[in-house]
């Protein structure tokens, strides 16, 4: 076996790992992308049950039916409800919670910085339990 082929082959053993645990990451910080999304997008549709539907059991139970929950979103986060802009920053995940930071212009051209609480359901599904909002501070980019 020439050296080649042995540098190959510990290069692999030792790095495939690595691979494998990025692209799991990256599956996970899509997944929880694409459930922020659907709930985004739901708002702009005014579909109380879709929106719904991307929460956890927990936020289902307490808020008790999806108009209340719709409401509360508008009322509350109007920037999260009707943003004009949204770019998703650092995701922080562990193993069945996720806090992904999202950066958002609301209707008055202000950043915001939300950042969702996720939850890893038994199916494997994520869903959100909750938002924190910031308003950003200084010039916005």
């Amino acid at each position: 076996m020439d050296l080649r082929a042995v540098l190959l082959a510990w290069l692999l053993a030792c790095c495939a790992p690595a691979f494998a645990a990025g692209a799991e990451e990256d599956r996970e910080a899509q997944g929880i992308r694409s459930v922020i999304t659907a709930q985004l997008q739901a708002f702009a549709e005014d579909d109380a049950d879709a929106a719904f539907d991307t929460s956890t059991p927990a936020v289902r139970e307490s808020m008790g039916h999806a108009g209340y929950f719709l409401a509360l979103v508008r009322g509350q986060y109007p920037m999260v409800y009707r943003p004009v802009a949204i770019s998703f920053l650092d995701v922080e995940l562990k193993s069945r919670e996720a806090w992904q930071l999202v950066r958002v212009i609301d209707q008055d051209g202000r950043p915001w910085v939300v950042m969702f609480a996720l939850e890893r359901q038994g199916d494997g599904t994520w869903r959100i339990g909750g938002c924190a909002v910031s308003e950003m501070r200084g010039k916005p980019a």
